[in-house]
């Protein structure tokens, strides 16, 4: 999985493409931006549901003793996997005009590598089939998310890039909820996963037109590279880069190994199961994401302060993780959830519209966020070997919370020296 800034796609097309938002664009369909919510919420119910409740359980039903590093590794190495094949999928649907065939194509292909999934006995067998899907629901997200800049007029981008946000919160809970329902039965659980994909896909398609564009032709490697080099050259961008990422670091190096802390570090009440646990939490966070994600823009907007809101939201992420770091309490992990969410919430929504006020030149806008993306999912890929790297040198989670705190605060100090955005 790879978070992502939604509506980041061009603007401008190809000779002959109708641009979105122009007279000559595609009417959206109908029930566009439902079917939008319903296809995101779908993706982070697999993507959160899998490997944040049934892929923890299956590893640790093969090798208790080192499952904190057997799923480091695993997850470190699909999100490799993840990060080269979402790019390389994109621009296979991009050269094709089409996006519906990669959406059914992905969605449908999840119920076989989810079964395949639940079915292997081995760590390296685990790892392969999580690579394979992350593979097809990468060429699911590819296309999904480029449904908003190809199909959906620029007036109208917010209320899309705002049905595309919350499918996190809705699908992490759902994903908590199934995960939950199918603990003790995860190779089923898997099933449900993919076939909630495979139906959802299969809704998309069959509700939501489709007018083929005009193919794009590929950008070299060497210019994207180039891009990537020329985007951060600029000051305030650069910034806001180092920012995003080491926030996203410390935020999924605690989120990826939520059910091993629930087992080995909270002092759970009698009767509830780590697994029951996450289902509980889940909910609460997403809840209290929402309420921030809404409440944080609208002040910023309010305001017109971005660097403060995005700097205080940072900073209480980082007071969350002190939380569970001086309490084993079930207690404390209620609070760390609530305020977590808070915290996390506020940052994404209000940071997202900062970037947007630094970008270097509004004609590579859509080049640029692209480049943001990378510190999304960069840190994805690193946050498993650095969390199962702290925990195994602690001997425990403390260590983990603390230091995920210290990269918070640091997310929190780099908006400072952003000189063009209040």
């Amino acid at each position: 999985m790879a978070l992502s800034s939604p509506g980041t796609g061009s603007d401008t097309g190809a000779p002959g493409t109708a641009v979105p938002g122009s007279p000559a664009a595609p009417r959206p369909t109908r029930g566009l931006l439902t079917l939008l919510l319903a296809g995101n919420s779908a993706m982070y119910a697999l993507y959160i549901g899998v490997p944040g409740m049934l892929l923890a359980l299956q590893i640790e039903d093969i090798d208790p003793a080192d499952k904190v590093a057997n799923f480091g590794l695993v997850s470190g190495i699909s999100a490799i996997f993840a990060t080269v094949f979402n790019p390389v999928a994109g621009a296979l649907s991009d050269r094709s005009g089409r996006r519906n065939p990669w959406i059914l194509a992905g969605g449908l292909l999840a119920l076989p590598v989810m079964l395949l999934l639940g079915s292997v006995h081995t760590i390296l067998l685990v790892t392969i089939a999580w690579c394979l899907g992350q593979a097809v629901m990468n060429i699911y997200q590819a296309a999904i998310t480029s449904v908003v800049p190809d199909r959906v007029p620029l007036a109208a981008r917010g209320k899309a890039s705002a049905a595309v946000g919350l499918g996190l919160p809705i699908g992490s809970t759902i994903g908590a909820l199934v995960g939950a329902a199918f603990s003790d039965h995860y190779r089923t659980g898997y099933l449900v996963f993919g076939a909630i994909v495979a139906a959802t896909a299969v809704l998309f398609t069959a509700c939501a037109r489709e007018e083929r564009m005009a193919p794009k032709a590929p950008l070299p490697v060497k210019e994207q590279i180039a891009a990537f080099g020329s985007a951060l050259k600029d000051h305030d961008f650069r910034w806001a880069f180092i920012g995003r990422a080491l926030l996203v670091l410390g935020y999924f190096a605690v989120a990826g190994f939520q059910l091993y802390i629930l087992k080995d570090h909270t002092d759970l009440p009698a009767g509830l199961s780590p697994e029951e646990a996450v289902a509980i939490l889940m909910p609460v966070n997403s809840v209290a994401m929402v309420v921030s994600t809404v409440l944080g823009g609208w002040l910023s907007d309010r305001f017109d302060r971005r660097k403060l809101f995005v700097g205080a939201s940072a900073v209480l992420a980082a007071a969350a993780l002190l939380i569970p770091a001086v309490s084993t309490s079930w207690p404390a992990m209620l609070a760390f959830s609530v305020v977590n969410g808070l915290g996390f919430g506020c940052y994404m929504a209000v940071d997202t519209a900062l970037v947007t006020m630094v970008l270097p030149k509004a004609e590579d806008a859509a080049r640029d966020m692209g480049v943001l993306n990378v510190a999304n999912a960069g840190p994805q890929i690193v946050a498993p070997f650095v969390a199962s790297l702290v925990v195994s040198l602690s001997g425990g989670y403390t260590a983990l919370f603390l230091v995920a705190a210290v990269l918070s605060v640091l997310g929190a100090l780099a908006v400072r020296p952003i000189r063009s955005v209040r």
